[in-house]
């Protein structure tokens, strides 16, 4: 996998990508890059964090796997699977032949058959260890249940996995790991002493106005500024769901849509189901609008 030389090439390298880190993100990025450590970002939802993984997938030239996870998640989800209906039409197959032969197939040779790697579906982990080279982003591993967290760390620490029918996969070169969580419960210290640790913030403002300006050059300085200046706001009040980076793209390109170069008080208004996500929390705007 290639690696940048330092941190702030880093930085230029995702730059060029569209994603504007600031110097704590890069160094975690270009530690865990030439450390060979998974990445743990944690932050509140639309900082950036599943963002950064595609891009340090794309700077590096690596093949990009995302697990999403949620409550439930298991192994089998994670892993691999049989592909039942090929290995039941394989079987409908051998025995038809068989039939137009007068053969009769020997039942061990038949079940092996069935376990051959072309019947086995890899789920995301195991794309990532087959993979090489990978960034596989674990995307809010918060979500998924502690019994989920401890197979994950023996993956990680392996970079392997065994398939009782086939034996044992190493990955060639382990994948660069990142994994992502919105704190919506402790994620174990097992887990965390596994990696590096980033606590990824909202963008200062300059920030967010150039972030908004190159992901959407359509739309004006004067609208940047004003809509990251009101989402700076908005972030400073007791909402339920304050508004990230992502809202603040979603809200700046719903308001160019309109014809918008400013931020014009009665499109505000319009608009802000493009930045919040709750009755409440738009109420709560409203009462004190962010943009007077």
């Amino acid at each position: 996998m290639g690696s940048p030389a330092s941190p702030a090439e880093l930085a230029q390298a995702l730059a060029r990508t569209g994603y504007l880190a600031d110097e704590g993100l890069a160094t975690a990025g270009y530690l865990a890059l030439r450390l060979g450590r998974p990445l743990f970002l944690e932050g509140d939802a639309g900082v950036g964090k599943t963002a950064f993984a595609s891009a340090l997938a794309e700077v590096t030239g690596a093949y990009f796997v995302r697990l999403q996870c949620y409550e439930g998640l298991d192994a089998a989800q994670a892993l691999y699977d049989w592909d039942f209906p090929r290995q039941l039409l394989h079987l409908r197959t051998v025995e038809a032949a068989a039939v137009a032969t007068g053969d009769k197939p020997d039942r061990s040779d038949l079940e092996a058959s069935l376990y051959d790697r072309r019947f086995l579906l890899a789920r995301p982990l195991l794309q990532a260890l087959e993979r090489s080279p990978t960034v596989l982003l674990v995307d809010e591993v918060d979500r998924a249940d502690d019994e989920f967290e401890a197979f994950l760390l023996e993956v990680l620490a392996d970079a392997a996995i065994t398939v009782p029918e086939l034996g044992r996969i190493v990955a060639e070169q382990p994948p660069l790991a990142v994994l992502t969580s919105n704190r919506t419960r402790e994620v174990h210290d097992a887990l965390k002493r596994r990696c590096l640790y980033h606590w990824v913030e909202h963008p200062g403002f300059e920030r967010e106005v150039a972030i908004l300006r190159v992901r959407l050059p359509e739309v004006t300085d004067r609208l940047a500024q004003d809509v990251a200046r009101a989402t700076r706001r908005m972030r400073e009040l007791d909402l339920i769901k304050p508004p990230g980076v992502a809202e603040s793209l979603d809200w700046a390109a719903a308001l160019t849509a309109l014809g918008a170069r400013s931020l014009d008080p009665d499109l505000a208004a319009a608009t802000l189901g493009a930045v919040l996500k709750y009755r409440e929390d738009t109420e709560r705007v409203l009462a004190a609008p962010p943009w007077t």
